[in-house]
């Protein structure tokens, strides 16, 4: 497996207001399609600037869709247990045709409890929701009769192909495998109990062996691994920066079973599997990765350093034109950036 493309995923964070965080991802977005990244993912969640700014993601992307021409368009993900899928597939089947097929639709189970607690939904329930929201919208997709013999409409002919579907788990992979859905892995994967030493490749690689196993044998494997990537000139003003970052969620990771050996920059970096520093530290970081090894694309972002914009599309920019050449990512520049 090898990587074929470069994409920038981002949860609108960074501490501004809501305007700010919008326009500030925009700007990003425009400059990633410029720079030839190959997607944008853009993240739901609900009640909370704090965990994630967006509970709207396809609103967004329709935005994006006026404003770009070749970036392809995703939502990483939407919360599907949340949301009606019929609505779901509506919006989507819309969001496709304006864009002109550059949707690709990530779905997952996610969501904080106090989420599903707002919305009236039992938190335990929500795998088995899930499961059947993601059967209702696939159904939808794929233009089969709903209820009384209606249909979607718009259609959405090929959107049921560019699904994907987020899992920690091998059951998780499986499930996405045997359905021909493309597989997105975080870069928050907890680890076992007991266990919070273990490198995340040998958390990750099983689910791709999973997915692998399940998936039908003439559909191509999509597999994409978030990784948290800030590429700077500075080194030490990018390793200040993460600390300061990683400090305000380290116990969200801990909550996950993360654990941390101190407070110091090398330990809260390796800590919550980020890539920070030079173009020839994080070429050299990636290089390192196995699971990278196992996958078809790589979505950078900056969260949980989260540094201002003008440092997102510097290390945007960087990524493209000297960290991504040297590890052989393709990358197609439209336009250099000057910014």
């Amino acid at each position: 497996m090898s990587i074929r493309s470069i994409s920038f995923f981002t949860r609108m964070l960074g501490g501004t207001a809501a305007p700010q965080r919008y326009e500030d991802a925009i700007e990003e977005i425009l400059l990633a399609e410029r720079l030839g990244y190959g997607t944008a993912w853009l993240a739901q969640h609900h009640l909370s600037g704090d965990e994630g700014g967006l509970p709207s993601p396809l609103i967004l992307l329709a935005h994006l869709a006026a404003r770009t021409s070749r970036i392809r368009l995703a939502t990483g993900v939407v919360t599907l247990g949340l949301e009606n899928p019929i609505r779901v597939a509506e919006d989507a089947a819309v969001l496709d045709l304006l864009s002109g097929g550059r949707l690709e639709l990530g779905l997952g189970s996610g969501g904080s409890v106090s989420a599903y607690a707002a919305f009236g939904i039992e938190n335990e329930d929500r795998a088995k929701l899930y499961e059947e929201n993601v059967a209702t919208l696939r159904n939808a997709l794929s233009g089969s009769a709903l209820g009384d013999g209606a249909r979607l409409w718009p259609p959405a002919p090929g959107l049921g192909e560019r699904i994907w579907q987020a899992t920690f788990s091998e059951r998780g992979g499986r499930r996405a495998g045997s359905a021909g859905d493309g597989l997105l892995l975080s870069r928050t994967q907890p680890r076992p109990d007991g266990q919070p030493e273990l490198p995340l490749a040998a958390v990750q690689l099983p689910i791709i062996e999973a997915y692998l196993e399940s998936l039908p044998a003439d559909v191509e494997p999509r597999i994409l691994a978030s990784r948290t990537v800030y590429v700077t000139e500075n080194r030490d003003r990018a390793r200040a920066q993460a600390v300061s970052g990683i400090l305000r969620v380290k116990a969200l990771f801990e909550r996950l079973g993360q654990r941390f050996d101190g407070d110091d920059a090398e330990s809260l970096i390796r800590g919550t599997d980020a890539h920070v520093g030079t173009p020839d530290d994080v070429a050299e970081s990636l290089a390192a990765d196995a699971t990278l090894a196992g996958a078809t694309e790589i979505a950078i972002q900056v969260h949980s350093i989260d540094p201002p914009s003008e440092y997102v599309r510097r290390s945007l920019e960087l990524f493209a034109t000297e960290v991504a050449p040297r590890l052989g990512y393709p990358v197609r520049i439209a336009q250099r950036s000057t910014t």
